[in-house]
């Protein structure tokens, strides 16, 4: 039998803290058998909303008191510095010193990555964290990066964060050679800034399977597994992707209850619905990977439910199960060998 994969979760983090992390930690239990789960926060608190689930510590479900909170409004700064025993800063050190394999919060984004940063250190040869998740496409789904972390990137940085993430989308995903592809204006050779252009030299002189400049419709297509942009532009791509959607939501709503033929034809049309929410839910979607440091740290939305961060937890089991920091250090060895010769 393999070992099992340990995660420690910041229990306190995110928009409700212990009322999502609990239920969606015995949820996770129950869906893999290969996890132990280490529960990171105040151990009183821990304890007695684990007694509202009917549920206890036991050896797959761990208790690890943590007496701070990095709430999600706090400058990732004091955060660092005044927050040592928060159950976010204890529950990287779990990964730090190897008691378990990856973690996993829903609590202040800037503060995680500059703890993580701090804690776990950069990887050999990436110079700068990336932020990477995947959105749905219509035959699958996509990696996108970076979403946030770095907001002015060198094309060296997008030249890393597409190494990073075709290493995350071949060992997750399992497809081979991933397709690259770089986000632009345009798909013509002279569309772009020279940010872009510096890259797509770059990329074109590697061993990745560079497929060229994407646009933004070309990420929901199904063509392309990994989608590099810089931090500004990969946030502003998902916030829009993600307003739209709850825009969409709203007026289909809204639509189906104006009169009695819509509500009819509401019911008519329910199955179709609920298998297109159901297909992209963004629920499915939540968890976000911090590419680059040496250690796993997967990021769920801060307002997300339980069935969310259940699905981080996911990630989080998949990532250290294929060991992606480790795969991504020896990829990036074998680059400056070849570089070399």
């Amino acid at each position: 039998m393999n070992s099992p994969i340990r995660i420690s979760l910041d229990a306190m983090g995110g928009d409700h803290g212990l009322s999502v992390v609990v239920p969606a930690a015995l949820e996770a239990l129950k869906k893999h058998d290969d996890i132990i789960l280490t529960l990171v926060g105040d151990e009183s608190q821990v304890l007695a909303k684990l007694a509202e689930h009917k549920a206890q510590p036991h050896e797959r479900l761990l208790v690890h008191h943590a007496s701070q909170i990095v709430e999600m409004g706090e400058p990732p700064a004091q955060a660092l510095r005044n927050k040592k025993d928060s159950s976010m800063r204890v529950a990287i050190n779990l990964v730090k010193e190897k008691k378990v394999d990856a973690m996993v919060s829903a609590g202040n984004t800037g503060a995680l990555m500059a703890t993580a940063r701090f804690v776990l250190k950069m990887l050999p040869g990436v110079d700068r964290p990336a932020i990477c998740t995947f959105m749905p496409t219509s035959n699958g789904h996509t990696h996108i990066l970076d979403l946030g972390a770095n907001v002015d990137c060198k094309a060296e940085h997008l030249y890393q964060f597409a190494v990073m993430g075709a290493i995350l989308a071949e060992s997750i995903d399992n497809n081979g050679a991933s397709k690259v592809g770089l986000l632009n204006v345009g798909q013509e050779a002279i569309k772009g800034n020279e940010q872009v252009k510096q890259t797509d030299v770059l990329l074109k002189d590697s061993h990745l399977n560079y497929i060229g400049y994407v646009e933004g419709d070309d990420i929901f297509h199904g063509d392309v597994d990994v989608v590099v942009c810089d931090g500004f532009v990969g946030n502003v791509t998902l916030k829009t992707v993600e307003g739209l959607a709850k825009m969409l939501t709203q007026e289909l709503k809204a639509e189906y209850k104006k009169g009695l033929f819509s509500k009819i034809a509401a019911l008519v049309s329910m199955p179709v619905l609920k298998s297109f929410a159901n297909r992209f839910d963004p629920r499915l979607y939540n968890g976000a990977s911090f590419l680059g440091l040496q250690g796993t740290v997967i990021k769920s939305h801060g307002g997300m439910d339980c069935f969310g961060y259940a699905n981080a937890i996911s990630i989080a089991r998949s990532e250290a199960l294929s060991n992606v920091p480790q795969t991504i250090k020896q990829e990036l060895e074998k680059m400056l060998v070849n570089a070399d010769k």
